[in-house]
């Protein structure tokens, strides 16, 4: 209750044009959709492995990627539909990568945790904790050298923060002064662990102590997020440095769908209630006409059930074909070795 408290204190003056306003809340609404329609399919075994759902949080993804153009970058998380659709993918080929099918995003081998589509600059999801954020620096630091207008962006949450690789992303952006922006999606929980028993210290004035331009924003307010993000992009895009933009969020369900089949729990259903007042989408929803808001419904809900029957009738790899794509460039084969 005292983070929810805390975010609405934060409170947010709208900024933003009604075009403006409308493109955030069909960006979210494709967004929650889109993983409703996913756990259901998960829980029932169509999605195999489970997911992470990103329910709650579609602010942060909408919000930063209205900010970036086609050539900018991001990299993501395990928990990582929300940005790949934010920043541009199909919803039919995402659908269809989870699903396992050849008309993915990535021929159905990345899955959920490993969506990419580099012509879009998502250079993917990434199911190992804080590893995107040394990508995003990479991807700053080769833009940069090839005189290229480019920002990258890292997605993280709250539990990366005290990953080595995550600092160290940190230290080298600053250093040399990258156009990398750094969200941490702080929705309060490592997995199961609180962050007030698993981070010393502030977020914010943590990424601070590395030199990064940092802030803290309302997560669960797209236009909040965008304001802010807005910002921070178009100061690395200038050439200020490092930007770091810590974003109190929250997840409405389980951390992954193996939840709900063991029967984990770890949060009371009145701090999930509390935080459910907060609901980006109904924000959002009651800066529009309502005429506005149920058109833009309407149009999602039949994209994704689009997408729902694209996924489904799209055929599996064969079996055979297993180990194609694994590499760029596959090595010529040489006796006695398989490749």
């Amino acid at each position: 209750m005292d983070r929810v408290q805390s975010v609405l204190a934060k409170g947010h003056q709208l900024t933003t044009a009604p075009e403006q306003s409308r493109h955030l809340y069909r960006q979210m609404r494709l967004i929650r959709e889109f993983e409703e329609h996913c756990l259901e399919m998960a829980l029932a075994g169509e999605i195999v492995g489970g997911m992470h759902p990103y329910i709650g949080q579609e602010a942060v993804a909408v919000g930063v990627s209205a900010n970036l153009g086609r050539d900018d970058v991001i990299t993501s998380t395990h928990r990582g539909h929300g940005h790949v659709l934010a920043k541009g993918a199909e919803p039919k080929r995402a659908l269809a990568e989870l699903y396992g099918a050849t008309t993915g995003l990535n021929r159905g081998r990345g899955g959920s945790m490993h969506a990419a589509d580099v012509g879009l600059g998502i250079y993917g999801a990434n199911g190992i904790v804080g590893a995107g954020a040394p990508i995003a620096v990479g991807a700053a630091w080769a833009a940069r050298r090839a005189g290229r207008d480019q920002v990258a962006v890292a997605f993280f949450g709250d539990g990366a923060l005290s990953q080595g690789v995550v600092l160290e992303a940190f230290n080298m952006a600053a250093l040399w002064s990258l156009p990398v922006l750094f969200v941490c999606e702080n929705n309060g929980y490592a997995i199961s662990l609180p962050v007030d028993r698993g981070l010393a210290g502030d977020p914010v004035r943590r990424a601070a102590g590395f030199g990064l331009h940092s802030a803290a924003v309302d997560g669960m307010d797209v236009e909040a997020v965008a304001d802010a993000a807005g910002q921070a992009v178009a100061a690395c895009r200038d050439g200020a440095g490092p930007h770091f933009l810590e974003c109190t969020t929250y997840r409405f369900h389980a951390h992954h769908t193996v939840e709900y089949l063991a029967g984990i729990a770890y949060r009371d259903d009145a701090e999930v209630a509390d935080w459910k007042t907060l609901d980006p989408l109904v924000r959002q929803r009651a800066r529009l006409p309502e005429a506005t808001a149920d058109a833009v419904d309407a149009e999602i809900a039949a994209l994704i059930a689009e997408a729902a029957e694209f996924a489904r009738s799209s055929p599996a790899p064969e079996p055979g074909n297993a180990l194609d794509y694994l590499y760029a460039g596959m090595a010529p084969s040489r006796p006695g070795v398989v490749v």
